[in-house]
């Protein structure tokens, strides 16, 4: 944003360089060099350079005394300020009224655009400070939150290992509210859907498109999109019909819209989505399947978008709009010394008027009207009239988009220029008309386009922090279900096995317990935002003991040397998934756990029997939340099901 708005002030800055350039002084290059130098770092030996040059331009090369403005502007930045009256002063003893009334000018415009860029300097800090403290704000209500509920209850499983008493409910209910609490995290937004929707469908062969062109944090429509998306993908992946799907996501009329088309189905009743469409339609939304006439089955949902508090205006469009009016009052205090009479001025009052009331958007209506009050006084008012072209020129480079508003400027320059020689008008002045209608018409674009940006920043000052909490909400459910949920799940399945085990056997299983609810902690604290490394082999050996307790065969054939840092750790996390995965969402009875490193790649693969029939699997959180974190890491994810076997396979450079 910042480059985008230091260019519209160097093109502004150069226009005004270029009306002295053509005159004949040559030193107004280094003047408007100087300008933008001090535009940009501030220094203030710039300023008393600037204002040798200005002077030398005016005293030696006979240049306007316009030129004297970008000293004024530049001195109204500094402390220094008194001192552009004393420039303005000098500049009416050293010439004319007309290119005195020039320098004020270009000293109001200079001073407002280079303080328009401070301006969104500002608002553009200010939103990301307010997105780091939305973050840190948010991870310490999440740490209150989860330590209130699972910090409590980790402490009471502990005790109860300690006294010989496994507390099953505790462990089941804590184990719940862990997936509660990342189901309910991760409802605000539709990336972790979407991440698992990739992965799902990678695997099942599907080619993708997906595009994406919503705002997030969602907020109660996250979940029943992802819901539906969900439903939508998992058909496609067990109908193993589709070739092709593509999702995109986008905001229309009030609304957020999930779209999900693919060609694996000869009609559109083949469609399944249970109880959704009647879920979409108590939210106020709508769900339907259709059928395209290229032979594509689409789901599409909409529902409400969530509505965004108004962020009040604290003056930030009040100096250009001031500077605007100044602007206009002193091109048109111009025309009337030329013109040497006040006729003009009701037509330039019905402009100027016009110019303020319609800055900004298209207004075919004004601008027809501005023309036609542009063009048509030329024959009545003659020379005057022509500075007025430059009134249109702005609007129409702020209401149009540049391959329609260039040749519009072009038109009317050409049409000055063409004016002035019926008019009879010296060559000379002739071109300075014409330069002066693009010059006008780019500080009136410049002044309003920089306030526009002011603006646009101001209002979406709160993007960056909402996107910084659906950031942390995300991490956290990423963190609850991958980290704290294993090992929540296994200290479930030892409490439930020591209830089962005489007293000298169940003592073995709850000091596991024991050390596991300090892991949990450990697990809990990483959730809440702080930072934990784990050990791919530790991880290993701790997969192979928890399966063995739940009776199954593991076969472990580590290949791999200590990695460390975040390949260790995310392969670690990894196995800790796949493991929970075999647990629940199978009936293994042998699994294998292999690593192996090969060009340049360590490769992780987890594979069991006994695999439940996909039919009756709905898209995995996890795979979702693994997807993210081995991208990070530009490593990949692949799942695989044949004559009952489940496999895993994560691949991480190193």
């Amino acid at each position: 944003m910042h480059k985008r708005a230091m260019l519209i002030v160097v093109v502004v800055f150069a226009g005004f360089a270029s009306v002295y350039v053509a005159a004949g002084s040559p030193l107004a290059l280094a003047v408007f060099g100087v300008q933008v130098a001090f535009a940009r770092w501030r220094s203030w030996w710039l300023v008393p350079l600037q204002a040798v040059l200005a002077y030398g331009s005016v005293l030696l090369s006979g240049s306007s005394v316009g030129v004297l403005g970008f000293v004024g502007g530049s001195l109204l930045l500094t402390r220094l300020w008194p001192l552009a009256l004393a420039v303005a002063a000098s500049a009416a003893l050293l010439g004319p009224t007309d290119p005195v009334i020039s320098m004020v000018l270009i000293s109001l415009v200079v001073y407002g655009l280079t303080k328009m860029i401070d301006r969104i300097d500002e608002v553009n800090a200010a939103r990301l400070a307010l997105a780091v403290t939305a973050a840190a704000e948010e991870r310490l209500r999440i740490a209150a939150e989860l330590s209130a509920g699972l910090g409590r209850a980790l402490a009471t499983i502990a005790d109860g290992a300690r006294t010989g008493d496994p507390d099953v409910e505790t462990a089941r209910r804590s184990l719940a509210e862990a997936r509660a609490a990342a189901a309910s995290y991760r409802a605000m937004s539709l990336a972790p859907e979407i991440s698992t929707a990739k992965a799902m469908l990678t695997a099942a062969g599907v080619t993708m498109d997906v595009r994406v062109g919503h705002a997030e944090p969602l907020g109660p429509a996250g979940a029943l999109l992802a819901a539906v998306l969900r439903e939508a993908v998992t058909e496609i992946v067990r109908r193993r019909t589709a070739t092709t799907c593509r999702i995109e996501t986008f905001t229309e009329a009030g609304t957020v819209c999930l779209r999900v088309s693919h060609d694996g189905a000869r009609t559109a009743g083949d469609e399944s989505l249970g109880d959704l469409p009647a879920q979409v339609e108590a939210a106020g939304g709508t769900l339907t399947v259709g059928l395209t006439d290229d032979a594509l089955v689409t789901v599409e949902a909409r529902l409400p978008a969530t509505a965004s508090e108004p962020v009040p205006d604290t003056g930030g469009s009040v100096l250009p709009m001031a500077l605007l009016a100044a602007v206009l009052v002193g091109f048109s205090a111009k025309a009337l010394l030329v013109a040497g009479s006040l006729w003009p001025a009701v037509p330039l009052a019905v402009i100027v008027f016009m110019q303020l009331r319609s800055v900004e958007g298209r207004h075919p209506v004004a601008l027809s009207i501005m023309a036609v009050l542009t063009f048509a006084p030329i024959p009545l008012f003659g020379q005057s009239w022509l500075g007025v072209a430059g009134f249109l020129a702005g609007p129409i480079l702020l209401a149009l988009p540049w391959a329609a508003a260039l040749p519009l400027v072009a038109a009317i320059v050409a049409v000055v220029a063409a004016a002035g020689v019926l008019l009879g008008l010296p060559v000379p002045l002739t071109v300075n008309y014409a330069i002066s209608t693009v010059v006008t018409g780019l500080v009136v674009y410049g002044l309003l386009k920089l306030a526009q940006l002011a603006r646009e920043l101001h209002e979406s000052r709160d993007g960056p922090a909402r996107a910084a909490v659906v950031e942390e909400h995300l991490r956290a459910a990423r963190d609850l279900h991958d980290l704290l949920g294993h090992t929540l799940a296994a200290i479930l399945l030892k409490c439930e096995l020591a209830r089962r085990l005489d007293a000298g056997r169940a003592r073995k299983e709850l000091d596991d317990v024991l050390s596991m609810t300090e892991q949990a902690m450990l697990d809990l604290r990483t959730v809440s935002g702080g930072h934990r490394e784990l050990s791919l082999a530790t991880e290993a050996e701790s997969a192979r003991s928890l399966l063995a307790t739940a009776g199954i065969d593991v076969q472990l054939d580590l290949g791999h040397d200590t990695l460390g840092g975040e390949a260790d750790t995310t392969l670690g996390i990894v196995l800790r998934e796949a493991v929970t995965n075999v647990l629940r969402h199978s009936s293994a009875r042998r699994c294998t756990i292999t690593t192996s490193v090969r060009d340049g790649a360590v490769r992780l693969s987890v594979r069991n029997d006994g695999a439940r029939a996909t039919e009756g699997r709905r898209g995995s959180a996890g795979i979702g939340n693994l997807t993210t974190r081995l991208t990070a890491l530009d490593g990949r994810l692949a799942v695989s099901q044949e004559d009952g076997c489940f496999e895993l396979t994560a691949t991480v450079p190193i």
